[in-house]
């Protein structure tokens, strides 16, 4: 089947996916922090913002924009820092959420949860699009992935990089779906443990900067 495609060793790349699907990045922290704090609606909101990037990296990679950013590094070093600064600013920001909600008096029952969300957690969608675009290091990777499992002159090289992808984007979907729902039950134990919540949240938002300060410090080698 994958041959008929012009794919080589299917199973290998599923397997390589998976594996790199599961180590922890921007993009899942994001999506299981969000589900934590606002349920699983939202959660689904940045993972359909983590999948757009991604397709995005994607196409952008099969149409040669990595070869792009080795051509030109000072163009990779905009989009490097550009990157670093918004996990920094997303970083920060949780934080301030985090120590909001920790001084605030205990809200009434009744209070719409809406009145009480801070500016960051308004657009899950948007922030984790963003997430997933600022990564040039990711765009490098897709094409330097991808490119192993596609036949050598196959006539219809887009074809096989759509397989690809959409295989990549299912294993996405499942993975983070699997971190929305552990994300809602936790969102149940913040609301009785402001403690526990605060705790939580402050860990993600250090994660967040140090992911900024690893690509800040990246390299295209």
């Amino acid at each position: 089947m994958g041959h008929m495609l012009g794919i080589t060793n299917i199973w290998t790349y599923v397997i390589g996916t998976v594996a790199i699907v599961l180590l922890p990045g921007p993009n899942s922290m994001f999506v299981l922090s969000v589900a934590a704090r606002r349920g699983v609606r939202a959660g689904y909101a940045g993972a359909c913002g983590v999948f757009i990037g991604d397709a995005v990296l994607m196409t952008l990679s099969a149409a040669g924009v990595a070869s792009l950013l080795r051509a030109e590094p000072a163009l990779f070093t905009v989009v490097k820092y550009a990157g670093a600064a918004y996990l920094c600013w997303i970083g920060i920001g949780m934080l301030r959420g985090a120590w909001r909600r920790w001084r605030r008096p205990v809200e009434p029952a009744d209070e719409p949860a809406a009145s009480i969300r801070t500016a960051e957690e308004r657009s899950p969608f948007r922030r984790a699009l963003v997430i997933s675009l600022l990564n040039p290091k990711a765009t490098l990777f897709f094409v330097s992935f991808f490119i192993q499992f596609v036949q050598p002159g196959y006539p219809h090289a887009w074809l096989s990089f759509l397989v690809l992808g959409a295989i990549a984007e299912l294993v996405s979907a499942a993975y983070l779906t699997t971190l929305i729902f552990t994300g809602s039950y936790l969102a149940t134990q913040f609301r009785r443990r402001r403690k526990l919540a605060t705790a939580l949240t402050t860990g993600v938002a250090a994660v967040f900067v140090g992911f900024a300060v690893k690509l800040a410090t990246a390299s295209l080698t």
